[in-house]
């Protein structure tokens, strides 16, 4: 009888849905993409940065003290904004957290620390490229199954690290090649991150 047979009259189990199904820890799709305006904005903060450095004739240590400042807080909020919105498993995306916090608190330093020094600045700048270039990696690392440019976010990190590296060990560098070097670096790592924010932007949209 086909009603004697296993299973039989029973309905036919639904298919579960994509919410319903884990995710193995990864973000929702186009969690990344509709944030690329963020991160964006940090690569126009660090191309405009880079090229005030450049362009600004006789920069003295006080103007490149505030004008590194203010990039390096603006960064700081942008990175912090961009890594509580990007949600991992209901959770801020910690990593850009603490570049966030980490791009604020030396931003603060370097705008409130009265007579500070070139070294000091040097060293301020050195210790914080290096300790977001390893949170930049680690944040690229965690992302490479969510985006197809994840490799330009670990480049921008290794690049940070390279430079931070650079500026910690010749921390007495002439006060033009140093600023040449700051300048060149803040370029570069905005030219990555914008180049990072288009493909997320062309990817939220395929």
């Amino acid at each position: 009888m086909a009603n004697d047979l296993p299973g039989a009259g029973a309905a036919p189990s639904a298919p579960a849905s994509s919410a319903s199904v884990s995710s193995g820890g990864l973000l929702p799709p186009g969690a990344l993409g509709r944030h690329w305006g963020w991160i964006a904005l940090r690569g126009v903060a660090a191309l405009v940065f880079g090229v005030l450095a450049f362009v600004l004739p006789g920069l003295t240590l006080a103007v490149l003290v505030t004008v590194w400042g203010v990039y390096a807080l603006i960064d700081g909020v942008l990175a912090l904004v961009a890594g509580l919105r990007i949600r991992d498993a209901g959770r801020p995306l910690w990593s850009l957290v603490v570049v966030g916090l980490l791009g604020i608190a030396a931003g603060v330093v370097a705008l409130l620390w009265p007579g500070i020094t070139a070294l000091t600045l040097v060293l301020i700048i050195g210790v914080w490229s290096v300790a977001i270039g390893v949170f930049q990696i680690v944040a690229a690392v965690h992302l490479r199954k969510e985006i197809a440019g994840e490799w330009l976010h670990a480049l921008s990190g290794l690049l940070s690290i390279v430079f931070g590296a650079f500026v910690l060990v010749a921390p007495g560098a002439g006060a033009l090649a140093l600023v040449w070097v700051i300048a060149g670096y803040a370029v570069v790592f905005g030219v990555l991150l914008l180049g990072l924010a288009l493909r997320l932007r062309r990817q939220q949209r395929a």
